[in-house]
């Protein structure tokens, strides 16, 4: 058998430090403190003080990690640093003498730095339930101290301005007692004076009345909704049932249509029939008017013309006779006067040249001006003979020969007797002729014919103002 005996001794050792490693670990774990994340551990004892608390406080503060703890030299007790509601009821008197009851919820923890954890270990170490106490003896001075600042309309409207300078002026007394306070709320305002219902009542009539003109409102005009639906409904009712009958009526017109149309179709060949017979009929009065232009106007037109200028060539050949009968006796007096002036002329330049052979050249002067005056003289005096004559000649002529005369006034005349007889015909718009050209030919004759009625009626005025001319006037007259 091998021999173990030289193996005890490491054993013995090994066995050793196992149990005294066991030792140190539950010595250790029983005097290592943990401090919870909303507690601190608060250390007394054989310790240091922690930098913040040295100033007359021997004790450690540990947050959030751990701490080793010996037994019977040191002493930890934990702080919790929880959150913590104390609920506030104060009777407080505003500045105008109104009693009001505040009712209000402090929501507040111990502050988490080592100053605040060190007071509030002073303080309420062990006896955390006395905290809610102080803080409310706290918050009711200072409610009771700003409310008697507010009047009762400041209260009601700015309730967090009072909880912010109520929170303010508690601030450093919470400090002290090392608590930090995170909400302060108003939560109610009682009014046993029932300021605060009267002082409602006028808003709370004008809100009523105001509701109930907006719901008087709402319904008229819930009211005009209904009826412009109403009448929307019945404008949609009236275009459809006028849509009905407009298509009703297309459909029937459509079957009208169809009805007439075999009756239409015969009624349009019938119309075209009747239009191309019209055609042919006026085709057929076009080719008999130019028959009747080419057969019967025209030879008319062509006879009229003739007798026109046959009419024409007269009235010139008389008026050419009577003006040669009247040219040749102003000829004639002009002959007599150029003779007899030719006479005088010589008779003159005899009487001159005799007077010249006689007399100086003054006297020669003198008596040519005076022959040529003479001879002037004698030459007005031979024209007004020669003229004396021609009238002479003509009165005489009318005497023997009157019809000749006045022959040849109603020749110079002729143009404008027919003119004035025409001149009525010139008003006239539009003249129809019947008979073709034969009609023309007897109008224009019956103009003429009535033209040569007048013309002896016209001859014996004439000849009746001239033996009046020439009846010696009485002396009465």
């Amino acid at each position: 058998m091998p021999d173990f005996s030289a193996f005890f001794p490491l054993i013995a050792a090994i066995l050793g430090v196992l149990v005294a490693a066991a030792f140190i670990w539950v010595a250790t774990k029983l005097m290592w403190k943990v401090a919870e994340p909303n507690e601190a551990l608060i250390i007394s004892g054989l310790t240091r003080g922690t930098l913040e608390t040295r100033a007359g406080m021997d004790f450690k503060i540990v947050t959030g990690k751990g701490a080793l703890v010996l037994p019977g030299l040191q002493t930890v007790r934990t702080l919790s640093l929880t959150l913590n509601e104390t609920e506030l009821k104060v009777s407080c008197v505003t500045s105008q003498g109104i009693q009001v009851i505040v009712e209000g919820v402090v929501i507040y923890k111990i502050g988490d730095a080592p100053p605040f954890i060190a007071n509030a270990a002073r303080r309420f170490l062990g006896q955390q339930p006395k905290m809610e106490s102080q803080v409310y003896n706290v918050f009711e001075g200072h409610l009771r101290s700003i409310i008697g600042s507010m009047t009762m309309e400041e209260i009601i409207r700015e309730r967090d301005k009072l909880a912010s300078q109520v929170r303010s002026a508690s601030g450093v007394e919470m400090e002290k007692l090392g608590l930090v306070v995170d909400s302060l709320q108003i939560k109610d305002l009682q009014d046993p004076t029932g300021y605060i219902q009267n002082i409602a009542k006028p808003h709370i009539a004008q809100v009523k009345m105001e509701a109930r003109i907006a719901e008087a409102t709402r319904n008229r005009e819930a009211a005009e909704k209904e009826a412009e639906a109403a009448a929307l409904i019945a404008d949609a009712q009236s275009v459809s049932a006028i849509r009905q009958s407009v298509a009703q009526a297309n459909a029937e017109r459509a079957k009208a249509n169809a009805a007439q149309a075999g009756p239409l179709a015969d009624a349009t060949a019938r119309q075209q029939v009747v239009v191309q017979e019209t055609e042919v009929a006026k085709l057929e009065a076009d080719r008999e008017e130019q028959k009747l232009q080419t057969t019967i106007r025209k030879p008319a037109d062509a006879k009229a013309y003739a007798k026109r200028t046959d009419a024409e060539g007269q009235k010139a050949a008389d008026i050419s006779a009577a003006e040669a009968l009247a040219r040749r006796t102003e000829l004639e007096a002009q002959a007599n006067a150029r003779r007899t002036e030719l006479q005088a002329q010589a008779n003159a330049t005899a009487a001159a040249a005799a007077a010249g052979a006689t007399k100086v050249t003054g006297e020669a002067e003198a008596a040519a001006t005076k022959a040529k005056g003479d001879a002037a003289a004698s030459a007005i005096k031979a024209k007004a003979l020669a003229e004396a004559d021609g009238i002479k000649a003509r009165a005489e002529a009318l005497g023997t020969n009157q019809d000749a005369v006045i022959s040849q006034q109603l020749a110079e005349n002729m143009p404008a007797i027919i003119a004035a007889a025409a001149e009525p015909f010139s008003h006239v718009g539009q003249m129809t002729v019947l008979n073709g050209g034969e009609g023309v030919n007897k109008m224009l004759g019956g103009i003429l014919a009535q033209a040569g009625d007048y013309l002896p009626a016209l001859a014996s005025a004439l000849k009746k103002g001239q033996d009046a001319k020439r009846q010696p006037k009485s002396p009465d007259a």
